[in-house]
């Protein structure tokens, strides 16, 4: 269990201000996460990284000079939002421009991708890399589906190396792409991980028996067998790391490796180093020439119990920037030439929170937004736990959780902006960013980029009619196809945001109006996500244990279902009211 914290709902942002406390000579506190306190070579590249928090010392361990100028850190388990990976690339920027670095997760690829946008659009040049190093977690012919894990490190290093050096950004993004092309990780647990307030693990591992290739996350591994002797599984490790050999390396006799042998929490460094011993021996054997080796925590799971070993094959240009001189508060190589802190005056970053001017027909709109939204947060609330239990079935059980953090950080904004008199569209377009920014992960990505597009199609000016809502609805559909590159039939919500999109603008262009169009799309939303059940996942952590979600519906489109059914109990309410008020007039 975890035994030191507070209020679980505060751990995160209170390790975050502990851990600036602890290290304020290498990093500073941002909104959305750290970044280096130190001055770096201005028109230099900037390496941010990110990611859940309870990885340490990923992610925020790996800023310091020779490493990051910044991480994004999320909740736990759970990716930072756009807009706090924003933030962190903003005061990260040297004016190099800003290559954005993050595991190969969905909730990660969408809130980077949006962040990377929203920098490119206001001038800063900008590149993404996932990391997908993690070779249980799909073939080798579809490597880029893999999960990043513990590889995470070798690529990080050698990208902000190679920005130290003063590579532009074309040349760092080529070079950090080219590492995660050569490095390989496994990784096996032997218990699960409980996080702060829950009297439950959030997996578990039956005992005496190892999960092999179980992800960072608690994604289900690829089997079970016996724990095996620490000999064995460093054979195990190198035996099925040496399949993965890069094709342009015809023979392993010199070839030279970087060996990262990683901790995922509860395992102690003198295990590690009895496992370490054998793994040299073996890959002595196969001729290999081990570059300064890694043994200890890197890239942890929390509190879970288990291990992981990393292979990134070098050539002269890797070997150089993986031996450079870092100092960052979890990770110290060489020596470095210590930078100048930075000043007060630094520090200061720019606020902007204006609300736009709205007509009083949007403001008083706003105030039935403003209804829906609470609505939502309270129909995810009741069923929270619900939402959690189907998510695990296949996943990591957090889908309800993230969902109520989102819902309540929109319903806070909202009521914020109608209280600063917004308008409806600005209104929800600001309760979507909240939406993202409080839940993170996947769902989180995706109900910021739905509430945007229904808001922008709201706008701040006119009464927001049923054609406008059904041109919303539909824009949030292929939003979220485009952003999630979802279709149907891959098991997530969009098997229920399709039929209810086109249910809906049919029954509007046949001249119902929002209620009655609602209640049939309502009602082939409730069928859609349950015939989610028969469906395999093809997307997300659930996919690569695909079978196990058989019979049980997609979380996210048991969510969806449940909001739009709930939002309907509000349209007809709204609409309920109306009818006296249109008599008396």
């Amino acid at each position: 269990m975890t035994w030191l914290f507070n209020k679980p709902s505060a751990f995160a942002s209170e390790l975050i201000e502990g851990f600036v406390a602890a290290n304020a000579d290498k990093v500073r506190q941002v909104p959305g996460g750290v970044v280096r306190s130190t001055r770096s070579q201005p028109g230099s590249v900037a390496i941010v990284i990110g990611g859940g928090s309870g990885h340490y010392p990923a992610f925020s361990g790996l800023v310091g000079q020779g490493l990051a100028h910044g991480a994004a850190m999320g909740n736990l388990f759970a990716s930072p939002s756009a807009q706090q990976i924003y933030n962190v690339a903003r005061a990260a920027d040297n004016g190099g421009g800003v290559l954005l670095a993050f595991g190969n997760y969905a909730g990660d690829v969408l809130h980077f991708g949006q962040a990377c946008e929203r920098l490119k659009a206001e001038g800063i040049p900008c590149e993404l890399l996932a990391v997908t190093d993690d070779i249980y977690s799909a073939a080798l012919d579809e490597r880029e589906k893999r999960r990043g894990v513990a590889g995470d490190l070798a690529i990080f290093k050698v990208a902000a190396a190679a920005a130290e050096a003063g590579y532009s950004l074309a040349e760092v993004t080529r070079l950090a792409r080219y590492a995660n092309y050569r490095t390989r990780s496994l990784g096996v647990a032997f218990s699960g991980c409980t996080l702060p307030g829950a009297s439950q693990p959030l997996f578990e591992v039956a005992h005496g028996t190892m999960a092999l290739g179980m992800g960072i996350h608690g994604e289900p591994g690829i089997s079970e067998c016996a724990i095996p002797a620490a000999d064995a599984l460093a054979e195990l490790f190198v035996s099925s790391l040496l399949k993965e050999c890069p094709d342009e390396i015809t023979s392993r006799r010199g070839q030279r490796v970087a060996v990262i042998l990683n901790g995922l929490g509860s395992v102690k460094y003198e295990e590690l180093f009895v496992v370490y011993r054998r793994v040299a021996q073996l890959l002595a054997d196969e001729g290999l020439q081990v570059v300064e080796p890694e043994v200890g925590e890197f890239v942890t799971s929390f509190n879970m119990a288990g291990a992981s070993l990393t292979l990134m094959w070098l050539d002269d240009e890797l070997d150089t920037f993986w031996r450079a001189p870092a100092n960052a508060p979890a990770f110290r190589k060489g020596s470095v030439i210590p930078a100048e802190p930075l000043s007060a005056v630094d520090m200061v970053l720019p606020q902007q929170d204006d609300v736009p001017a709205a007509s009083k027909a949007s403001q008083q709109a706003a105030r039935c937004v403003l209804s829906i939204v609470t609505a939502i947060a309270e129909v995810i609330e009741e069923n929270c736990e619900e939402l959690g239990r189907i998510d695990a079935v296949a996943g990591d059980g957090d889908h309800g959780i993230g969902m109520a953090r989102g819902s309540l950080g929109a319903l806070e904004k909202a009521q914020e902006m109608q209280q600063r008199n917004a308008g409806a569209g600005t209104l929800l377009c600001r309760a979507a960013d909240a939406w993202a920014d409080k839940a993170g992960g996947t769902s989180g990505a995706l109900w910021g980029v739905a509430l945007t597009a229904i808001g922008t199609a709201l706008g701040d000016q006119q009464t927001p009619d049923a054609r406008r809502v059904a041109l919303g609805v539909q824009q949030a559909k292929e939003g979220i196809m485009h952003f999630g590159k979802a279709k149907p039939g891959d098991k997530t919500l969009v098997d229920v945001l399709v039929p209810f999109s086109d249910c809906l603008t049919r029954r509007v262009n046949a001249g119902d109006s929002l209620a009655d169009a609602w209640v049939a799309a309502a009602k082939q939303a409730t069928q859609s996500a349950q015939d989610t059940a028969q469906l395999l996942p093809k997307m997300g952590r659930a996919r690569p244990l695909a079978e196990k979600s058989l019979g049980t519906p997609d979380a996210g489109a048991v969510s969806l279902a449940l909001i739009v059914n709930r939002v309907l109990t509000q349209l007809q309410s709204s609409a309920a009211q109306q009818q006296p008020q249109e008599m008396n007039s």
